[in-house]
């Protein structure tokens, strides 16, 4: 389900309880479509999260840390300038529009007291935060500008009047009764899903098609009571946040969704759902636009190791021709007495073969019995010496493949704060050009890794690399040796540590849980999984980052489960 109108419902409501009246602490601007205020409310800090993710567009509260910028982008300071300190006064929406109105009172920088308001439209791709003073409407800054080349209808910029987006005169759905509904709606036109889309404000999909469901005819009798029904714990406030897993597609939503399958699980806010659901899809959405080009260069580096494979193979393939021309040399010294010059091809009889069969040797015509024969020991000997070679050649481009694809799956599961260290790993080892430093004077210390703890259900800490960096400074220096140490059996994924020496099987299983799903299997069932003691893994000298060797291994076979990951990670919370 999309962030609709009833959703964006249920958060302004929630928030008009929470955080009005609140004073805003700090303003944030992890990344360029996301903005963070802490307001102080209640005797207690909330974290306000808004994005205009062309893909995630929210607002809501938030528990998930963020890293900021070391300097923050002039939207963020201009907010700063303006809105700390102030009082958050209102939380405005136009019925169930997604266009949200935070309404501040503070002072300037003279004393006077100033009124702004922070406009936060969700529009999809268009989605925008605009920051206006309320006393003439004028743009003070918004996070996205547009110009009047970009929309013909309305500039977005500093210094410019506040206009609103077009509206589509749509009725708000909340101010229906049966017989409002029975004149804005044509049953012999038919298409009620379409009707009602293109009729009423903030209703997505699902919630119409739970109407149509409820309604099971689309007639004047059925459809009128279902839709309000449908909308009832929207009118009453009684909302109900939920996610809905192991259907097609995930979905949630505020108000109960019969005619949707899949396992069904209730939060006890909005903003809990919401941080649920959005947590891992918008930061997959950050690091696959952060990480095209590095996910590119590691797949075309991967390809290209396999097609020299390929090629070498063959290569092989050739040099197994060896005997056979060394064969015709030695047959061709043993017959020369039977040759004449200029013959294209000489038949003698085969002393290697047990029926003494003919062979027919071919020669070239503008060299002598004598450099033919030579020829073919050349041959013979450069492929011999290739063998080994080619073969060491083979072996070196497997061990390429296995470090992209180890670093590909590594990529695939990394936070935008790990691919950092993935980079510079690749430039450390020659496969991607450092960047300059132009303010770089001096060598910084390295910095030391930041490993993801979680915490298992019986209180011990479990430890997760998820990249080669990570890896080795989890396994050899923050370790201990009788700590127990976990890895996908032959399957690229992180290192896992259980930082006790006493434990329960419960534990060790939600720590081989963590190691299947931060692999490239975490999409299996059975997923074989290696446990032992820090003690038994070595790094052989030379090798690639984060390779390790190891031994008096266990395994034990689980089944990837985010519900648990998601529980280990609560856990370290508390």
């Amino acid at each position: 389900m999309s962030f609709d109108g009833i959703v964006t419902r249920a958060v302004t409501d929630d928030l008009k309880q929470t955080i009005v009246s609140g004073r805003i602490a700090k303003i944030h601007q992890p990344f360029p479509t996301d903005l963070m205020l802490t307001v102080r409310a209640n005797g207690k800090n909330h974290s306000l999260f808004f994005s205009v993710n062309p893909s995630f567009a929210r607002f809501h509260l938030t528990n998930i840390k963020f890293d900021n910028p070391q300097e923050p982008p002039m939207f963020c300071m201009v907010l700063r300038k303006h809105l700390e300190g102030s009082i958050l006064e209102s939380i405005e929406q136009d019925g169930l529009e997604r266009i949200v109105t935070f309404s501040f009172k503070g002072r300037n920088e003279l004393g006077d007291v100033s009124y702004k308001k922070l406009i936060l439209e969700l529009m999809g791709r268009h989605s925008n935060i605009l920051f206006v003073d309320k006393e003439n409407d004028l743009i003070l800054d918004s996070i996205k500008h547009i110009s009047p080349a970009q929309s013909q209808h309305r500039t977005v910029l500093p210094g410019q009047f506040y206009k609103e987006p077009p509206h589509m005169d749509k009725l708000n759905p909340l101010k229906m009764d049966e017989d409002l509904l029975l004149k804005n709606l044509d049953f012999n036109k038919g298409k009620m899903d379409q009707q009602m889309r293109d009729t009423f404000s903030g209703l997505s999909p699902q919630v119409i098609k739970e109407i149509l469901f409820q309604a099971k005819f689309s007639n004047r009798e059925t459809l009128p009571p279902s839709f309000l029904k449908v909308l009832e714990p929207v009118q009453s406030g009684d909302y109900y946040p939920f996610m809905i897993t192991g259907s097609a597609k995930d979905a949630f939503s505020v108000i109960p969704l019969n005619h949707l399958e899949g396992e069904r699980q209730h939060f006890d806010s909005v903003h809990e759902m919401l941080d649920r659901y959005y947590v891992d899809k918008a930061e997959r959405d950050r690091v696959k636009q952060r990480a095209h080009d590095l996910e590119r260069f590691l797949r075309n580096e991967y390809s290209k190791n396999k097609k020299k494979i390929g090629k070498l193979e063959n290569t092989l393939k050739d040099a197994d021709k060896a005997k056979k021309q060394q064969k015709y040399g030695e047959l061709l010294t043993a017959h020369m007495h039977l040759a004449s010059p200029g013959q294209k091809e000489l038949t003698v009889v085969d002393y290697y073969d047990p029926d003494q069969n003919e062979i027919t040797i071919p020669l070239n015509q503008q060299k002598s019995i004598s450099e033919n024969a030579q020829q073919f020991f050349k041959k013979y000997h450069k492929l011999k010496n290739s063998v080994a070679f080619v073969k060491k050649q083979i072996a070196d481009a497997e061990r390429e493949m296995d470090y992209f694809d180890t670093l590909i799956q590594q990529v695939e599961i990394a936070t935008t704060r790990d691919l950092a260290d993935i980079r510079e790993e690749l430039e450390n080892g020659g496969y991607l050009k450092k960047k300059a430093d132009k303010n770089k004077k001096k060598k910084k210390k390295p910095s030391k890794p930041t490993v993801e703890r979680y915490v298992s259900s019986e209180g011990v800490d479990l430890y997760v690399g998820k990249n080669n960096k990570q890896n080795e400074y989890l396994t050899n220096r923050l370790a201990r040796q009788d700590d127990t140490w976990l890895h996908t059996k032959d399957i690229p994924g992180s290192h896992v540590i259980i930082r006790d020496q006493d434990f329960s099987e419960q534990t060790l299983l939600e720590a081989a849980n963590l190691s299947a799903y931060f692999s490239k299997s975490r999409m299996s069932g059975q997923v074989p999984v290696d446990y032992t003691l820090v003690r038994y893994v070595k790094k052989p000298n030379g090798a690639k980052p984060g390779f390790v060797t190891y031994d008096n291994q266990t395994t034990v076979f689980v089944n990837p489960d985010p519900n648990i990951i998601r529980q280990l990670e609560l856990n370290a919370k508390k």
